[in-house]
């Protein structure tokens, strides 16, 4: 068996075992989700302290599977452990989001001691730019960027651990037809955690990741995808982890340009999420997560075509998703009018 498959199916297990435990332990110290405003979707609490079965899974099975000694493994333990604390913080005394700002940039700057960070960067005409002094400041702003995209889109049952998962694989793939060893195996153990943790966490959910879970994930894929840029200084280091997280991307993106243009704060929820606005058309939270599932999975698709055929092949597949998509929500749009009349008749 291959160590990768070794290291996915033993995260996958502590995380599936060790999520119950943790139930207990946020119900125990109060780390609860109490639906307060109409934004939630949930109606009843919830503990929220999922992401730390997802951090132990991950942590537990990286030890055994995991090269210990790179530097660039031992910066993303150190930076993984750190974010998870002030997850935990966070999920149990809501922090100011000033401070888990703080706290996320202090995560970035361990992986900056111990060498990662974006040094090149592709440049649109061909080949890349190396960014010289102004790769710690867009090291900085990738890191915690990436951190907040899981993090602002989890907002419905299973929906950031599904996404997490689905990227996982998608740059595991990728990097496994790179020959990036260490990279596969993050990558690897990242998605076992995610899915071990998304039967606890599915519609209906008995636990939700929190910020604990929603960071620490965020800021592993981050890490990792730094790692492989660093390590194979090719033109889709860094682009397949943009497509692969495209949607949590997207949202975040639209969301803060949203919040800005209503004078509101960035930091401040809402429910213009896509999540929010696909229930809002009509569908199931479970349809919505699924619908969001099947993005995630295009756009992961779309990122091994650019991997391994090319930017032209991976843009007439983009192409062929959101023609997809649109018409799947024209057609649903459809059937849910022809329902509406068919009732008031």
């Amino acid at each position: 068996m291959p160590l990768y498959i070794y290291a996915f199916l033993t995260a996958m297990v502590i995380a599936y075992v060790v999520t119950p435990g943790v139930i207990k332990l946020a119900w125990k110290i109060g780390a609860i989700d109490v639906p307060r405003d109409s934004r939630r979707v949930h109606k009843k609490p919830i503990p929220r302290l999922g992401g730390l079965a997802i951090f132990i899974a991950f942590t537990a099975a990286g030890l055994v599977t995991l090269p210990l000694n790179f530097s660039s493994i031992k910066g993303m333990l150190l930076g993984g452990a750190f974010i998870v604390i002030i997850g935990i913080l966070d999920d149990i005394y809501s922090l100011p989001p000033k401070v888990k700002l703080l706290g996320q940039t202090a995560a970035a700057g361990i992986l900056l001691l111990f060498g990662l960070e974006v040094e090149w960067v592709t440049n649109p005409l061909g080949g890349m730019i190396y960014l010289g002094r102004w790769s710690i400041p867009i090291t900085l702003f990738w890191v915690v960027g990436i951190t907040n995209t899981l993090n602002f889109i989890d907002g419905l049952d299973g929906l950031a651990a599904g996404i997490a998962a689905i990227a996982s694989v998608t740059m595991m793939l990728v990097n496994l037809s790179l020959h990036q060893t260490n990279a596969v195996l993050v990558t690897a153990l990242l998605a076992g955690s995610a899915v071990g943790f998304l039967p606890h966490n599915f519609n209906p959910a008995r636990i939700f990741m929190g910020d604990t879970g929603a960071m620490f994930l965020g800021f592993i894929l981050s890490a990792v995808a730094i790692d492989g840029a660093v390590k194979s200084a090719t033109a889709i280091a860094l682009i397949v982890p943009i497509l692969a997280l495209g949607l949590p991307i997207f949202d975040t993106a639209f969301a803060i340009l949203r919040r800005f243009m209503n004078g509101k704060p960035i930091m401040q929820a809402d429910k213009g999420h896509l999540h929010h606005r696909l229930m809002a058309i009509g569908l199931s939270q479970k349809q919505a997560v699924l619908f969001m599932y099947f993005v995630s999975i295009s756009l992961g698709i779309c990122s091994i075509i650019l991997a391994k055929l090319g930017i032209k092949e991976a843009i007439i597949a983009l192409f062929v998703v959101l023609i997809t998509l649109m018409f799947s929500i024209r057609q649903f749009n459809i059937s849910r009018e022809a329902k509406k009349s068919t009732h008031s008749m």
